[in-house]
């Protein structure tokens, strides 16, 4: 399976692309991954917050394919502790699926498209982090999730 890490607007702090980048190279001694970076909406100056979220939902949308498992990372969605994280990724992983695509939003959330496209929404905490840092945070579960699943001492518990 192959995972990819779909997200909107660039970040602008080197630290968090580092630890992205260091988090990207571990897990993809596990599986592929990747990360895809869609470009910020323009003149959002112009824009209401759901004409900015159809903008971004829009190009979300041209990224997924009809065969891809849809994640988004929504406060709204499911939390899970890092054991049961990596249970659901084993779900996934088990169930033969080609690509799970995980999808951080811009800054007011997603479309009505693209949560009907959605197959699960996550939820990191109760708390709100900011895009950037999310990417982060999502990148090193990945990877911690794959050392639960394969018995390795990174997870304390």
């Amino acid at each position: 399976m192959n995972i990819e890490l779909l997200v909107v607007g660039k970040t602008d702090s080197r630290e968090v692309e580092a630890l992205v980048a260091l988090y990207a190279r571990r897990i993809n001694h596990y599986c592929r991954f990747a990360m895809t970076v869609l470009p910020d909406v323009k003149n959002t100056r112009n824009l209401s917050e759901k004409q900015q979220r159809t903008a971004e939902g829009e190009q979300i949308l041209r990224q997924i394919s009809d065969g891809d498992y849809v994640a988004l990372l929504d406060e709204r969605g499911r939390e899970f502790r890092s054991t049961e994280f990596a249970d659901w990724l084993q779900k996934r992983l088990a169930s033969g699926l080609r690509r799970l695509v995980l999808v951080i939003g811009g800054p007011y959330g997603f479309s009505e498209a693209v949560y009907a496209r959605a197959d699960a929404q996550l939820s990191l905490s109760r708390m709100t982090f900011s895009h950037q840092i999310v990417r982060a945070i999502l990148t090193e579960q990945v990877y911690r999730a794959f050392t639960i699943l394969r018995n390795e001492p990174y997870h304390h518990e």
